[in-house]
């Protein structure tokens, strides 16, 4: 299944390079996910998002750049999706997950890293009831 193609609902928000914008993330996802009527599972995806998006300003956003959070929802799966314009899919690949990541994977129900020019995208969903 292509997410992109088969959305029902889709918002994004795109954040400066600041240690401020994972809290912002993080309430800009609790509350899309409240209006949504997908908020069973509010904590972990929005803990994830908070993961992700730490990773994003640690690893993969250059000064004077940010990164966008993307959330989308369809059937009964809720996904995030972090773009960032850094280091492409060699970082990720080169070295094991940390903990944040080891956290993502276990909350989520999938999580991968996708290419981008410049960049990538690491994306996690949440699936079941309320999602």
């Amino acid at each position: 299944m292509n997410p992109h193609t088969q959305a029902a609902l889709l918002i994004e928000r795109l954040y400066l390079r600041n240690p401020q914008s994972v809290a912002a993330a993080r309430q800009f996802t609790r509350d899309t996910l409240h209006v949504w009527g997908r908020s069973d599972r509010d904590g972990d995806v929005s803990l994830c998002v908070s993961e992700l998006a730490t990773n994003a300003l640690r690893y993969g956003v250059p000064r004077g750049r940010g990164y966008l959070l993307r959330l989308l929802a369809f059937d009964d799966t809720v996904r995030i999706e972090v773009h960032d314009s850094g280091p492409g899919l060699s970082r990720m690949a080169e070295r094991p997950p940390g903990r944040g990541l080891l956290l993502v994977d276990a909350l989520a129900d999938a999580r991968g890293v996708l290419p981008r020019a410049p960049g990538k995208v690491v994306w996690c969903e949440f699936r079941g009831a309320g999602c």
